[in-house]
């Protein structure tokens, strides 16, 4: 039976000695979930926010005010923010590794520079950071389950060639 992404996820934070926090909003948790499934997680996973609103993602993870204004600022769906968070996350826990997702799951709050099924995501670790903008189509279950896989493959992106990451 093939490997799956959550359990080549744990077998490599566990070789490292790393430690993962995640950062969730339009996800709810479902990140945290799917990484948790792996038996034996709990030597890697350190905690997941489940930051929805946000003053949550100012008081739990630093997120500034003028990242998160919805005048002015790039908003809470943004890269800015997504980066952010899990920063925030990697700071919050003293993980190695932070993951964010934030975004439109819908079937409301979209708008024309934002539809539904925008979402962003980011994974920082020591070497730097990576950040992904996606448009997910489907229903609000579907985008959520989208936006997860595609978070915890972006991980796997990330740790497989630290070359890919940015300056954090």
């Amino acid at each position: 039976m093939a490997e799956s992404v959550e359990e080549w996820l744990g077998a490599y934070l566990s070789d490292k000695g790393w430690r993962i926090a995640t950062a969730e909003s339009c996800t709810g948790g479902l990140i945290a979930s799917r990484i948790t499934d792996v038996s034996g997680s709990s030597a890697y996973f350190e905690q997941g926010f489940i930051t929805y609103s946000n003053e949550a993602k100012m008081a739990l993870l630093g997120v500034s005010k003028d990242i998160v204004a919805t005048e002015g600022g790039p908003g809470a769906v943004s890269e800015a923010c997504a980066r952010a968070m899990a920063e925030g996350a990697r700071a919050a826990t003293g993980s190695e590794v932070g993951l964010s997702v934030t975004g439109i799951a819908g079937p409301t709050g979209g708008s024309a520079e934002k539809p539904v099924g925008t979402v962003y995501m980011a994974v920082t670790t020591p070497s730097g950071a990576v950040c992904r903008y996606h448009l997910f189509e489907g229903s609000r279950l579907e985008v959520k389950a989208q936006a997860a896989q595609a978070a915890i493959e972006m991980v796997r992106y990330a740790l497989e060639a630290p070359g890919r990451l940015t300056g954090a």
